[in-house]
This record gives structure tokens, C-alpha cells and sequence, in this order.
């Protein structure tokens, strides 16, 4: 009898130890994927990436496809949706699912990775910085480094022919309002990611199984053209004006990849923020983005202090990061 007693005192206590334990989020990790003229190491981009990483408590992971810079612009975006789905695959750290940032273009990797990636880690949530996800209508600035020259001279030729679609990444998802029929025969990567040419119910399904998508548009970006297709907005066929609400798009009432079915179940998140192509504060870094890393998180045991928590920067209040070097 003294036993089971001094066993239900002894577990009573141990109960009791457990719950005074500190307790930290567990997220599961994220990717990040850069924009055109950036890359993983360097910058705004690898400062972002920890930022988030000691913020959340998750592991972050950029993942570079090739060398970066060069590759950004000239690399088609099949291939370099093919190099990042071996990628995660072999990451072992993801085999329990992930979540995507995608910053600029970026995010058509990230989508890529997301439609036809076969046998991927499941993507929890999917958070977008200026995704140009219905197209844009004219070629990102460049700037004068070497690259942009090769970019000037593919330029001059047809944006949608076989040449330019397989040395000029940008131009896989340029769709000209003016030049539908072109861009439905000769864009190789955007047509088929937004379902717009042959209909494949497993890219929408994989878009769709999302649990949130968070949309972010920067209200002075001049970047993209137009701002709107962060939101998946864009100019109606065959005119240049007026910029339709993503609602008011064939993509979105006829449903093509999903988006309005998750809309409609409050799985996409609309965000405006004030700033210039990825230009993003601490505060809205923390708002908009960081909710969805620890978002369902799992109570961990942790008996150690919140050290890992601790930014290697200093936060002053208003600042901001620069992630496109070219604004």
C-alpha cells in the first residue's frame, strides 16, 4: 500500500515538473526562394532567411538553382523548377512538410516546386512577396551588370520565340495583353502553371491543398507591371486597362489553379504594404509572414532559454530590408 502511494506521489510530482518546463513553438521548416539578380549568400536575402529562422524558431533554408545571379535571368523556368523539386526531395529535413516563401520571382519556382513537382514534401502554406503569378507586362529593370546586356540583345528578338523562351527566364511569364494569341503559342511556363492552355486537375489540386496563401503586393512597386498581379490581378485580354481585382479574372471565375475555391474557404490572404519591389519592414515581416511559420505549431519541450531566439542585428524601429538590390 505505501508503494502505489509513494507511485502516485512520485507521478503526481513528475506531472507537475513537466508542466513547469518552458515550452517553445516547433515549427516545421521553410524555403525561401530569391528573386532575378539575387542570390542566397549575400545581402538582404540571407539576412531575411535568419531573421525569419531565429524569429519562428524553424529552420530556414534558401535554396540556390545554379549560380544564382546569371541563372535567375537566363535559366528557363522548367529547368529551374526540375533542379529545385530534386532539391527538396533529398532534403531530408522537409519529408514532413515545409512552407514556401517566395520572393518575386521567386515564387515561380516556388509554385513550379508546388504544381509539378512528383513525389515533393507537402507545402503547408505558401507566403508570396510580389509574386508575378498572372504575368507582367514588361521585362524587369536589369540595370548595366554583364547579364543585363545578354538580356538587351534578347530583347531585340521576339519575347515569345523558342530562342528567347530558353535564355531569357523573365520571359516565361511575360504575358503582353496585347498579344494573347502569342503568348498562349509561344510563353513556355506560365500558361501551363496557371492552367490556361490544357487544364490539368492535378496542378490544381496541389495548389489548392494549401492550408493558407498569403499574397503580398508592395504599394510602390514599379517592378512589376502591373503591381496587381502579386494579388493574381491583371489587364483584361486584348487591352491594356483597366487592371482587374484577382475576382474578375477568367483564372480566378473559371478556377483554374484553385484560387477561388480557397479563397472562398479563407484560405488566401490579401496584404498590401507600403514600400517599394521587396521592400519590407521588421513590423510587417512580422506580422504578415511570421504567423504562418509557427502557425499550428506543436508544443515543444525545451529546458533551454530563448537564446536561440536572439537576431544577430540590432531591430531599429522603422527599419526595413532591401530584398531586390536593383530598386
Amino acid at each position: 500500500m505505501a508503494f502505489k502511494s509513494f507511485l502516485m506521489i512520485f507521478s503526481l510530482i513528475f506531472i507537475v515538473s513537466l508542466a513547469l518546463i518552458p515550452r517553445t513553438a516547433y515549427s516545421i521548416p521553410f524555403v525561401v526562394f530569391h528573386g532575378f539578380s539575387e542570390c542566397c549568400s549575400i545581402g538582404g536575402v540571407k539576412r531575411f532567411t535568419t531573421l525569419l529562422s531565429n524569429w519562428s524558431g524553424s529552420q530556414g533554408y534558401c535554396i540556390e538553382i545554379g549560380n544564382g545571379v546569371w541563372d535567375s535571368w537566363t535559366m528557363p523556368f522548367l529547368k529551374q523548377t526540375a533542379i529545385a523539386c530534386d532539391k527538396v526531395k533529398k532534403m531530408s529535413e522537409l519529408r514532413e512538410g515545409y512552407n514556401i516563401i517566395g520572393l518575386s520571382q521567386g515564387n515561380m519556382v516556388g509554385r513550379g516546386i508546388l504544381e509539378f513537382c512528383e513525389g515533393g514534401p507537402p507545402v503547408r502554406n505558401f507566403i508570396s512577396l510580389a509574386g508575378p503569378h498572372a504575368g507582367i507586362a514588361s521585362v524587369p529593370f536589369c540595370g548595366s551588370a554583364l547579364v543585363c546586356i545578354l538580356v538587351d540583345l534578347l530583347l531585340q528578338l521576339a519575347v515569345y520565340s523558342n530562342y528567347v523562351q530558353e535564355h531569357l527566364a523573365p520571359a516565361s511569364y511575360i504575358k503582353i495583353p496585347s498579344d494573347i494569341d502569342e503568348y498562349n503559342k509561344g510563353c513556355k511556363f506560365l500558361p501551363k502553371l496557371n492552367n490556361e492552355i490544357r487544364r490539368n486537375s492535378t496542378y490544381k489540386e496541389r495548389f489548392a491543398s494549401l492550408q493558407c496563401l498569403v499574397l503580398i503586393m508592395f504599394e510602390q512597386d514599379r517592378i512589376l507591371v502591373p503591381k496587381e498581379t502579386a494579388w493574381f490581378g491583371y489587364f483584361p485580354d486584348g487591352s491594356w486597362t483597366p487592371v482587374l481585382p484577382a475576382q474578375e479574372t477568367t483564372l480566378y471565375t473559371e478556377d483554374r489553379i484553385g484560387l477561388k475555391t480557397m479563397d472562398e474557404a479563407g484560405k488566401v490572404k490579401f496584404v498590401k504594404v507600403p514600400g517599394r519591389h521587396l521592400e519590407i519592414s521588421y513590423s510587417d515581416m512580422k506580422e504578415y509572414i511570421l504567423p504562418y511559420l509557427v502557425e499550428n505549431a506543436t508544443a515543444k519541450l525545451s529546458i533551454s532559454s530563448e537564446s536561440s531566439h536572439v537576431c544577430p542585428w540590432s531591430e531599429q524601429k522603422g527599419e526595413r530590408l532591401q530584398l531586390y538590390t536593383a530598386n
